[in-house]
């Protein structure tokens, strides 16, 4: 599907108000959900597609970013293919390694210490219905072959048990992982991979489909309207109107936190702008508004490393007045102006915010590059790899083994042992981070 370039050409949008010339699809055999947004070309092909696929009960793999909106196209194949069954999730990345089996096969009594009756696992669960496996490259390697048999026969063994049992299920996976990558690298097998991926579908991010943004941004302004109570003074729903300029920045933004990015910044403007009480009986929403919610969010929407998932930095941008430098790790000088007491405290917390960020960020580029830090004696050293030993002038190859044992210790180092911090930073899960300290006796 060809990319669509950042729209500024789109004429500024008041929410609620819709424009007239795109005609959101739901006029077709089986009408789209509400929150199902499918204004763009690559939205519509894809919305095509799940209609072809959803009656039938072969595998689907949904890729993606974070964000995107995975789990939600996984639920509209289960709606739209008539199965009587339930939905269930399963996100593979937040079971323990040691458990993930039996929460998928269930188990028998005693199979296991503290297994004190018969369990039904997932596949069980999801009978007539569809199991939907989130986060599936996060599947052990060993879990993999028993999963891919599954696949094959739709018979399992619940652990503890010799007989087999039959299911139905249909399987959906997702992954923001590049699976072809792991396969190459050993680390998700092939046939698994090709197995799942009997049909695939690519959730494009939102920055590539960004006429879909308007009506995004009505859809969920209505639901948090409602969520939060936001009333005028008869009591009626109060919708916000947003000014042509806020609309507009919305619509330019990258949002590398995709949709999860966006819900999280019109709840929050919602929450802070049109939760006040207001003496004309109206909620507008500006641009400083947009600005300063997009700024708070930042921290926690990209992973707290300031990196988006193009690679990219945030660089020399401000947020809510402060002036940004990422590559040089520090505000930029600005000039003094008095503010009140909770806006000095604010930018402070910013600031904070900002320079972790890029502490982060910093951190996870020496440890894959193995470089020392660019910026002077004042930034932490913890983690830069120790330079490579020479002979004769060449330089001494180090085995993988010991560069990634030693960036583990280092990492655990640096964050005083707080394993999720350590995983986040070494750019690995926490479960991935667990099961390589107990591979290197580190635990």
């Amino acid at each position: 599907m060809a990319e669509i370039s950042t729209s500024r050409s789109l004429a500024p949008v008041r929410a609620p108000m819709l424009r007239p010339e795109v005609i959101l699809p739901r006029n077709l055999s089986v009408p789209l959900p509400d929150h199902i947004i499918a204004a763009s070309e690559e939205m519509r092909e894809l919305v095509s597609v799940v209609r072809v696929v959803a009656p039938t009960s072969i595998t689907v793999l949904i890729t993606g970013e974070s964000g995107t909106g995975k789990e939600v196209f996984a639920e509209l194949i289960h709606d739209l293919s008539g199965r009587k069954g339930p939905f269930v999730t399963v996100n593979c990345g937040a079971i323990p390694e040691g458990l993930i089996e039996s929460e998928l096969f269930g188990h028998e009594k005693g199979s296991f210490t503290g297994a004190v009756g018969q369990r039904k696992g997932f596949f069980e669960a999801a009978q007539g219905g569809t199991l939907f496996l989130d986060e599936i490259g996060e599947m052990p390697l060993a879990l993999q072959v028993k999963l891919l048999r599954v696949l094959e026969t739709g018979k399992f063994t619940r652990v503890g048990s010799t007989m087999l049992t039959t299911t139905d299920a249909r399987i959906i996976a997702a992954t923001n992982r590049d699976l072809e990558h792991d396969v190459r690298a050993g680390t998700f097998r092939s046939d698994l991979y090709y197995r799942l991926r009997a049909v695939m579908l690519r959730i494009p991010p939102l920055r590539n489909r960004r006429e879909d943004i308007p009506f995004l941004i009505e859809t969920m302004l209505d639901e948090f309207v409602r969520k939060h109570h936001i009333v005028d003074a008869s009591g009626k729903p109060q919708m916000p109107q947003l000014t042509p300029d806020a609309t507009q920045l919305l619509i330019d933004h990258e949002w590398h936190g995709n949709i999860r990015e966006l819900r999280n910044t019109l709840e929050q403007l919602v929450v802070l702008v049109c939760s006040v009480a207001r003496s004309d009986n109206a909620c507008t929403i500006a641009r400083r508004d947009v600005e300063r919610a997009l700024a708070s969010s930042i921290g926690d929407l990209w992973g707290g490393d300031g990196v988006g998932h193009d690679g990219t930095a945030y660089d020399g941008t401000a947020y809510d007045g402060i002036a940004y430098d990422a590559r040089a790790n520090r505000p930029l000088p600005a000039a003094p102006r008095a503010a009140p007491k909770e806006q000095t405290e604010r930018e402070l917390i910013y600031r904070a915010l900002l320079e972790l960020r890029n502490e982060i960020a910093e951190i996870k580029s020496m440890l894959h590059e193995g470089r020392a830090p660019a910026y002077g004696a004042t930034h932490s050293t913890a983690l830069a790899l120790p330079p490579s030993s020479s002979t004769n002038g060449e330089r001494t190859i180090r085995p993988l083994e010991t560069i990634e044992t030693e960036a583990l210790e280092q990492a655990l180092t640096h964050y005083k042992g707080n394993r999720r911090h350590a995983a986040r930073a070494l750019g690995i899960s926490e479960r991935t981070l667990y099961r390589k300290l107990k591979e290197k006796g580190l635990e």
